[in-house]
This record gives structure tokens, sequence and C-alpha cells, in this order.
């Protein structure tokens, strides 16, 4: 019966399809319906694969204690790094980085994870956790075995029925190169929140395809395609996909709020109810 397809960032180890469906379904539909369409939860299925990050057990209580001193260099001190660069653009009570004061890990990634602790946008997050979801990222590129795993996921959530594909933060790398590996699934609506795809260095030059000469491959199955982000969103640190992935992505801009890279606002959103709307309309004329 899934007629749209969910498909979830970092950070959510702890939950699972059920739990994430039930947390994001209202806002989903709330976004429809102000779209003035209907959708019920059963036409809707979380492609879950937080379990995949989720730590074996051990000794002590939670989970590891991590700090700045285990933050590997590269792409996880690169991604705390941009996102405090970003965090600071965008609030005045963050102090930004300075270019005299920069210096080696793990020195200057205790002082991001310090000045993002004043942050409204990391609200919440310890040092752990901010470590955390920078190195699910990192795992994500660099483990080929789990990035084949997670896009596993993502496609065995599809049917015949799927008609829209909403991917959120790193899920819409997992959607984009799961959908680009499989052109002659059935043509399909895309629609990706708070994305991080056209970070240069970061993103960008990771994905597989790789773009060439700047430009990313149009993924096959996708007849149409939104991309949504909020201005003071860090994570989706490049707000427009059209430069890079082309003119056919219509990129909008939305409010959030204080958690800007949130799921629930993006979804309470009329324009993003509008993108899905619109794909279940046309599905259901044809």
């Amino acid at each position: 019966m899934t007629r749209v397809v969910l498909l979830h960032g970092i950070a959510q180890q702890h939950k699972g399809p059920h739990t994430l469906l039930a947390d994001w379904y209202p806002a989903l539909a709330d976004g429809v319906t102000l779209a003035g369409a209907v959708l019920e939860q059963r036409d809707a299925t979380m492609a879950f694969y937080g379990d995949l990050f989720r730590s074996a057990g051990h000794r002590g209580l939670g989970e590891p204690e991590l700090d700045a001193s285990d933050v590997e260099d590269g792409l996880e001190r690169d991604l705390l790094l941009a996102w405090w660069e970003a965090a600071a653009r965008a609030e005045s009570r963050v102090p930004g980085p300075d270019a005299a004061a920069r210096g080696r890990t793990p020195y200057l990634v205790q002082r991001a994870l310090d000045a993002l602790s004043h942050s409204a946008f990391f609200a919440g997050l310890s040092d752990r956790l901010l470590i955390s979801d920078a190195r699910q990222v990192r795992r994500y590129f660099t483990e080929p075995d789990l990035r084949d795993a997670i896009q596993e996921r993502f496609l065995a959530a599809l049917t015949e029925r799927t008609e829209v594909v909403v991917a959120h933060s790193l899920g819409s790398v997992v959607a984009y190169e799961a959908l680009c590996a499989r052109p002659e699934l059935p043509d399909l609506t895309l629609v990706t929140l708070g994305s991080p795809l056209a970070v240069r260095g970061l993103v960008l030059d990771r994905l597989v395809p790789a773009p060439r000469d700047g430009r990313a491959r149009w993924p096959a199955p996708v007849k149409r395609w939104t991309n949504i982000a909020d201005r003071g969103d860090a994570v989706a640190l490049a707000k427009e996909l059209a430069p890079v992935f082309g003119d056919r992505v219509t990129d909008l801009l939305v409010h959030n709020g204080a958690k800007a890279h949130d799921v629930r606002p993006y979804l309470t959103a009329r324009e993003t109810g509008q993108s899905i709307a619109a794909a279940l309309r046309t599905s259901a004329a044809d």
C-alpha cells in the first residue's frame, strides 16, 4: 500500500521504523492537509536504517563516552567545523572561529564543541552526541558495506505503488545514490528536506556516482524533484541543489524556527505538503 516512502537522517539509532513513522506522520499529514489533500498513515512507510549505527552492548551504561580527542581528522573534524561556522553566522550568541586561533585537533574541535553548546540549533546536544552525529556521516561515506546496507534498506521499502520519496538530511544522500544506481525503477517524485547533497568538500565530492565538471548526475527514476531548506539550517549548508543537480530541481526556502533542521517543521510546511500532494494528485489522474 506504500505510496510515500520516508527516509530519515542521522541520530535515529535508538528508534525503529514504527516509532519513527508515528513521530513523523502527524507532521506529514498536516503539511499535506494544508495543501488540500489527504494522506492516510497506511499509505506511508519508514525506510529505517538507524539500527545499523547502534552500538553493541558493553560494560558501561549508555553510549560510549566521546570527547574532542576521539574526533578523527578528515570528515568528522571538517563537519564539526562547518557546523560551527554556519551556527556562528546564523546566531550572534555563538562565538565564531578565528583564523588566527585555528590549531590542531583536539584543541580546535573542543572550541567548536564549546561554541556549538551556545547554539539554539544544536540545543541539548552533548559533545558526545555531536561527535556521534558527525561520525555517522563519516561512516556512511567510508564503510562500503554499511553504505550498501543502508541503501538496501531504502530500496526494500519501495514498491510498485510508491509515488513519492521524502528524504531528510543524510537520507537525501542515501536516496540519491540508491536511485542513481537503479535506473530501472518506476517514476517517482523526490522531496528532499534539509539536504547536504550540494555541500562541496564534505558531501558532494564523495557521492557515487561522482559529479563531473561540477555537475551531478540526475537520478533516472525521478520525474520531479523538490528541495526544501531553511535558511538557518546548518546541515543544509548549500541551500540550492539546482546549480549542481540541474534546473529540473525546484529549490524552495522555508522558515522552521529555532530548530531549523528538525524534520517536523519541514513536514508541516505548506511547501512540503504541496510538493507531496501534487505528486499524489498527478498519479491519481494518470
